[in-house]
């Protein structure tokens, strides 16, 4: 077995693997190899089962790192090579919680939309949100792409009870957006400090792989780098 470890990198909610681009580019410079999960988001456990997939084809020790709603599919993984857990603006449910509880809980921010399932259950960011919410910070053209590649989130995803979360059992960290417009910075700092996680707050939005990859990267090979330090020889 390989004893370097693979960083997998799992997106969240209305985008997919290519959101991690400018992250994968600055960690595999680190000589950190990188892959991407792919999820369906049809549901909760068809998500996990598609990480749990990407997982078997990884040899060696694994950092997995989750952004927003994928933070609740991390946690649920059980893979035995799974060493460390980064959570990117990620949510965090306990044992017995729902993401969506999770995500739901306080007022939101005024410029966040509302989200309706359409006919099929499934949830679409409007146009407006992605300049609006999702990354202002990102560069218009980024906003753009965004949108018209968006994949829309099941509500089955975010219905389902949590099992016992991998962070319990796991060293995590955890990168605080302080300008996230979907998932709030005191909520974040909740679910941080809940988990007992190694915690790097920046003045980013919702979308820090895209509009600060430097920072995400950096937490990430932090994590890699000390789960290398103390892995057997």
């Amino acid at each position: 077995m390989n004893s370097d470890p693979t960083v997998v990198l799992v997106h969240g909610a209305w985008a997919d693997g290519s959101s991690w681009r400018k992250v994968i580019d600055a960690v595999e410079a680190a000589g950190i190899r990188t892959t991407a999960a792919p999820l369906p988001m049809t549901s909760l456990p068809d998500d996990v089962a598609a990480l749990e997939r990407a997982l078997e084809r990884v040899s060696g020790p694994v950092v997995l790192a989750g952004h927003a709603y994928a933070g609740g599919v991390i946690g649920s993984a059980r893979a035995a090579n799974v060493r460390a857990l980064v959570y990117v603006a990620a949510l965090a449910p306990d044992e017995g919680e729902t993401i969506g509880e999770l995500f739901g809980r306080g007022e939101p921010h005024p410029r966040a939309p509302a989200l309706t399932p359409d006919a099929h259950g499934f949830m679409w960011l409007p146009d407006e949100a992605f300049a609006e919410a999702f990354a202002p910070r990102a560069s218009a053209a980024e906003q753009t792409l965004l949108r018209a590649v968006q994949r829309p989130i099941s509500v089955s995803c975010i219905t389902a009870p949590v099992v016992r979360p991998l962070w319990r059992e796991r060293p995590s960290w955890y990168l605080v957006a302080a300008e996230d417009r979907l998932i709030l910075a005191d909520k974040q700092r909740f679910m941080a400090n809940r988990m007992g996680a190694t915690v790097r707050e920046h003045p980013v939005d919702h979308m820090p792989l895209i509009s600060a990859p430097a920072a995400v990267a950096e937490l990430v090979i932090e994590a890699a780098r000390t789960i290398d330090a103390t892995s057997p020889s």
